[in-house]
């Protein structure tokens, strides 16, 4: 009798703890949730107010002057063309070289696994620092980049210090630093696809340029999708490489968000100011990636309907 009352007593903690169990589990998530949430609200909070580092007795609430203030400043809209401009560049030229490397790698060979390896090295760099080898080889005096770039015919070519190259200099950073993270998405992408479809097309004769456009890219968009947002999502909001080899000039030239940011909360002490710019970037981001996912998920479920 007591066996079986021991037993019982047992199975009862059992499934207690089994109940338990589920919030045990999603207590580390609990916790990361509210380390996100509490300098995000510190955020929306001090972009409502005049606040300066330099001035902390005048610190006080504006109702959203901050957010006002950018319609009528030119200073803002050249920040927020230069950030989709740039996030457009990079991501479209990163997503045709991605996929173009991708397509070449795509036949499993000991060669093209090796390749794919070595491809990667670049994106095993900090970013900081892959612009600062960057700065160093387009140096004007000593640089790699500008001594090749004499062989060409294009004598003192300034780079990054010019502002009509500026912005080029910064991209081909950027495409050199994170265009084998899109690679090795769509690579993985292609080599997972079934290979019925190009076996059949193979034994049917079909052009080759059929096969990419309506079987090949119908069947990789949501791999295509999914690396244009990861990587959009981080263009917008790039900071490292563009503050490490211009700081956001020369001028204005690449003041994108983070850098406006970072130099409103540093240099002009203004946390008003930073914070609101901020709080408008992930709005910025909740829009971009709500969009992109609510095609892929459009997608999905359109395979399942045609599967």
């Amino acid at each position: 009798m007591a066996s079986v009352t021991h037993s019982s007593a047992r199975r009862s903690r059992f499934r207690i703890s089994k109940r338990v169990l589920p919030y045990v589990l999603s207590l580390p998530a609990l916790l990361v949730c509210i380390g996100i949430l509490i300098p995000f609200f510190t955020a929306v909070i001090y972009s409502f107010q005049r606040y300066r580092l330099s001035q902390p007795w005048a610190r006080q609430f504006n109702w959203g002057d901050n957010y006002l203030n950018f319609f009528t400043d030119p200073g803002f809209w050249n920040t927020l063309k230069i950030s989709l401009l740039y996030a457009g560049v990079t991501v479209t030229l990163e997503l045709l070289l991605g996929l173009g490397i991708a397509l070449l790698l795509q036949r499993r060979s000991t060669v093209n696994n090796f390749i794919s390896i070595m491809l990667l090295l670049p994106l095993m760099t900090a970013p900081a620092l892959a612009a600062l080898m960057w700065k160093l080889m387009t140096n004007p005096g000593f640089g790699i980049l500008s001594y090749l770039a004499s062989l060409i015919g294009l004598e003192n070519f300034r780079w990054a210090s010019s502002p009509d190259t500026a912005l080029l200099t910064v991209v081909l950073v950027d495409i050199w630093v994170y265009t084998p993270f899109i690679m090795i998405l769509l690579l993985a992408g292609l080599r997972s696809l079934p290979t019925q479809p190009f076996e059949a097309a193979a034994l049917d004769g079909v052009p080759r340029s059929f096969v990419f456009f309506r079987i090949t890219l119908p069947m990789l968009t949501p791999y295509i999708l999914t690396a244009t947002l990861f990587r959009l999502l981080d263009s917008i909001q790039q900071f490292d490489i563009i503050y490490a080899m211009t700081q956001g000039g020369p001028g204005d030239t690449l003041t994108v968000f983070q850098v406006e940011a970072y130099l409103n909360f540093f240099q002009s002490t203004n946390v008003g100011r930073s914070a609101a710019l901020l709080i408008i970037l992930w709005a910025i981001t909740y829009i971009l990636s709500n969009i992109f996912i609510k095609n892929w998920l459009r997608l999905r479920e359109r395979a399942r309907g045609e599967a």
